[in-house]
């Protein structure tokens, strides 16, 4: 319950203590806990301030999704571009006119709020080859050493390696496209190039089998999807409506829910080349861009820690790129305490606590939140009810705003999903889809590789070929001088013969009467 009711008091804070200047989105309206909204005071994050980032957190069924929902009509009606990534599929609701429900007029009036049914421009993406969307891939030169070795979770010594990859095959024209590229550089590398290298390194057996494993390990959980051509454009995520309103990408994860390597991959990858390729903005008077990450505690399950410093260095980072994050999540607790020092707002939903766990876990929930002397928050935050949240902002000087238990306005676009039918319309229309639609394959590393060993093969048979050749020829020519010398061979050997048998007795008989014989016809 809250501690301080008066409305005069709690009010006067609020609209003092603010000192908001230009456009402000709004969320809803403060109300304290026994009693009506105070429909004069809005609750809400000054447009120039969203690359603070933020925090939407609460238990299943509170209210999130609708409060991003909110937060991205709001951005794209201020000609802010944003993307987010949409679990469940309901997001793409933005794309439909809401309905006028009971619900929605109830909430409208007690908030005193307008509220007129609207659809909203949005651009649904994809990481796999569905037709939901429009694929979404990066190469991975593109992706680059460094960032492909955290998602790997290679250590120093593995990184250097990859390093050498990297660089061997851009020096010998070998692009490295997807993962069958990567193997095939790394088989040739400890294999028939292993002396390619010998100028800037090397790389070990027992390395590249690690990196090879690791490399399946990505491509079983989905990174062979991801990994190809064409290469998406981040300057597509950044494009506006004729009329000037922010184009609203929505990223389909429902068919790879179950495959958060795959995710935490493409947000790497996406975080990396904004920071890349954005200029320095300071803090400009709206951001460059907006992102919302649903169910960002998949991130962070059985992360390495080079992937959460990763995430938080460049969440740091980018703010300086006008860009700003807001992760969707169940409890902060979720997301890792360096990351969770970085969002400046905070929009949280009920928290449930029935067991202890949940009891530790509305401690540290509270504790993530600025002191306030109006409420008990942990009170509080039980007892909101759907559509309800605790929230607080950074003002311009950078400091918390105070807590302020607020219902929300509702969102003007439809609170549910779009049909097939719906979304294959919005994808057939889409100017993105002619130039991403199809995935490229032209010659990379493994084909020419592959074609290099082919072509070795080749060689080497024709050249055994030729060999044997030589030799049967060789084998089956006459050869000058050969049967002179087994005459003479011949010759020598029958002398012997005759030699051998004049001297034994029988020669000797024989000689003698050859010898009589001669003689005999001699007197005669």
């Amino acid at each position: 319950m809250a501690k301080d009711t008066t409305e005069p008091d709690f009010a006067g804070e609020m609209s003092e203590g603010y000192g908001f200047e230009g456009p402000v989105v709004g969320i809803g309206r403060p109300f304290p806990t026994d009693g009506d909204p105070l429909t004069e005071i809005e609750v809400g994050i000054p447009l120039s301030l969203f690359n603070r980032h933020g925090l939407i957190a609460g238990a299943t069924g509170t209210g999130k999704t609708k409060t991003l929902q909110l937060l991205a009509e709001a951005l794209s009606d201020a000609g802010v571009p944003v993307f987010a990534a949409d679990m469940k599929g309901d997001v793409a609701g933005l794309a439909a006119p809401g309905e006028l429900s009971e619900p929605v007029i109830e909430r409208r009036d007690g908030l005193r709020t307008a509220w007129e049914a609207t659809a909203f421009p949005i651009e649904p993406l994809v990481l796999d080859e569905s037709d939901r969307g429009v694929p979404v891939r990066a190469s991975i030169a593109g992706f680059g050493p460094v960032l492909l070795s955290k998602v790997l979770d290679l250590n120093e010594t593995q990184e250097s390696s990859l390093a050498l990859v990297f660089r061997f095959c851009e020096e010998n024209g070998l692009p490295l496209i997807d993962l069958e590229d990567l193997r095939a550089a790394l088989a040739w590398l400890v294999g028939p190039g292993k002396e390619d290298l010998g100028s800037i390194g090397g790389v070990s057996k027992a390395t590249v089998g690690v990196i090879q494993r690791k490399a399946s390990q990505l491509e079983a959980e989905g990174g062979d999807i991801f990994f190809g051509e064409p290469a998406f454009a981040v300057s597509d995520l950044m494009r506006h409506t004729p009329d000037g309103r922010g184009v609203i990408s929505l990223l389909d994860l429902d068919g790879v829910a179950q495959q958060p390597a795959l995710f935490s991959t493409f947000l790497m990858w996406l975080l990396g080349e904004m920071f890349e390729e954005l200029p320095e903005v300071g803090d400009p008077d709206r951001p460059t861009l907006v992102f919302f990450f649903d169910e960002a505690h998949l991130l962070f399950k059985d992360a390495s820690d080079a992937f959460l410093d990763a995430v938080a260095q460049t969440v740091r980072l980018i703010r300086s790129k006008g860009v700003g994050v807001f992760f969707v999540t169940q409890l902060p607790t979720d997301l890792s305490d360096e990351v969770l020092s970085q969002l400046g707002h905070r929009v949280q939903h009920a928290v449930r606590a029935f067991t202890k766990r949940d009891v530790r876990a509305l401690k540290a929930a509270v504790d993530t939140f600025p002191i306030t002397e109006h409420y008990d928050l942990a009170e509080v935050l039980q007892s909101l009810g759907v559509g309800e949240a605790a929230v607080t902002a950074l003002d311009p000087r950078g400091v918390p705003t105070p807590v302020a238990a607020t219902r929300v306005y509702p969102p003007r676009s439809r609170m549910g999903t779009i049909t097939d039918a719906e979304r294959a319309a919005i994808v057939s229309g889409s100017d993105l889809l002619p130039r991403y639609g199809e995935r490229l394959d032209r010659e990379s590393a493994e084909e020419i590789l592959s074609a290099r060993l082919e072509g070795d093969r080749i060689r080497a048979e024709q050249e055994a070929e030729r060999a044997a050749r030589e030799k049967a020829a060789k084998a089956s020519a006459p050869r000058p001088g050969r049967s002179r010398s087994r005459s003479r061979r011949s010759d020598d050997d029958l002398a012997g013969q005759v030699g051998d048998y004049l001297s034994s007795r029988s020669g000797k008989a024989l000689q003698r009467r050859v010898l009589r014989d001669v003689l005999g016809m001699l007197r005669r």
